[in-house]
């Protein structure tokens, strides 16, 4: 199928809410609520289905769909998914005499992942990172590289809260060049590797993820930098800052591509929390970014001498969970 030519972007791209058809193959009935986001690949939008709200990507090319419906599919086969939203109808929309095609997928609600930072503490964020490894494990075993890595494409989700990444357009075969990226995120952007699609470049951008929550106000890559004077320049923000401070052996190990899967990654990101939380805090440290604070704090004396724990009960559950999961993999490698 031909691009669509600027008459037809148009029409697809400006569907009004209400807006309804049916599949052309399928004759599944679909019906806009609202429009969820624009790419370059096409238009989310969300809409009634028989099964409920779902979301809906009206694509620009077949050819780019088709990759994405691909990736959809590779995920629907790894065991336990939860990489990306489930894939659950394929076909056409015939609309004002132009045919488009375009799938349906589960919707995510959540908060955007440094929404939910803001909200509830970064100390998350170190727990997300080792769910994240653990899909972009799931998804280098399929062969398959995220490419365009960014917390624009993860939401968490929940209760319980998990991440999952929606939006999928960046994925690349491995071996291949990554089709998209976004500079902050891309290592040879900063001069640290190249874009061949490999679990290493998807490591690095993870890593840069993780920087980015303690420096929301994105810094650039000054004009002309060696790669020696960029990792020095990455290395210096992670040292000042203390929640960074502790992860620094694993994050400048991802910066410099030392990293051959996503697995060695996680087990070193697990064992670095485990002795982050494993410290007892002095007497007189405060805590912040505690997302139940204003509950405990109506609870008395009890609720009170809790608040003075470093971290949630629940990050630490979380924490030994994963590392368990951890343990239970590398075993069944073995067996």
């Amino acid at each position: 199928m031909e691009k669509m030519n600027s008459q037809s972007k148009n029409q697809a791209f400006d569907l009004v809410p209400g807006t309804a058809w049916t599949g052309k193959w399928n004759q599944n009935p679909y019906k806009i609520i609202k429009t969820l986001g624009k790419g370059a690949n096409g238009v989310v939008y969300l809409a009634h289905t028989r099964t409920g709200q779902k979301a809906v990507k009206i694509g620009e090319d077949k050819m780019s769909l088709t990759s994405e419906v691909n990736v959809l599919r590779a995920f629907s086969k790894v065991q336990g998914n939860v990489l990306g939203p489930s894939l659950l109808d394929v076909d056409d929309l015939i609309w004002k005499g132009e045919v488009y095609p375009f799938f349906c997928m589960e919707y995510l609600e959540g908060e955007t992942l440094l929404d939910f930072a803001k909200k509830r503490g970064t100390e998350w964020i170190p727990v997300f990172m080792v769910q994240l490894l653990g899909d972009l494990d799931r998804l280098h075993q399929e062969g398959w590289i995220f490419g365009d890595l960014k917390p624009d494409n993860l939401i968490i989700t929940g209760p319980p809260s998990r991440v999952r990444w929606f939006d999928v357009g960046g994925t690349t075969k491995q071996g291949r060049a990554v089709k998209e990226y976004t500079e902050f995120y891309d290592r040879g952007y900063w001069g640290l590797g190249d874009r061949k699609a490999e679990p290493s470049y998807d490591l690095f951008a993870a890593a840069m993820i993780l920087i980015e929550t303690a420096y929301p106000r994105r810094f650039d890559k000054p004009v002309g930098a060696s790669s020696e004077k960029t990792l020095s320049l990455l290395r210096r923000y992670i040292q000042h800052s203390p929640p960074l401070a502790a992860y620094q052996n694993v994050l400048l190990r991802a910066l410099k591509g030392e990293y051959p899967n996503a697995q060695l990654m996680k087990k070193d990101l697990i064992q670095t929390i485990e002795k982050k939380t494993s410290r007892k805090p002095p007497r007189n440290q405060q805590r912040t970014g505690n997302p139940r604070k204003s509950t405990q704090g109506r609870r008395g004396s009890a609720g009170s001498s809790k608040e003075k724990a470093s971290y949630r009960p629940e990050i630490i559950l979380t924490t030994s969970f994963l590392f368990l999961s951890s343990v239970l993999y590398f075993m069944g490698q073995w067996m």
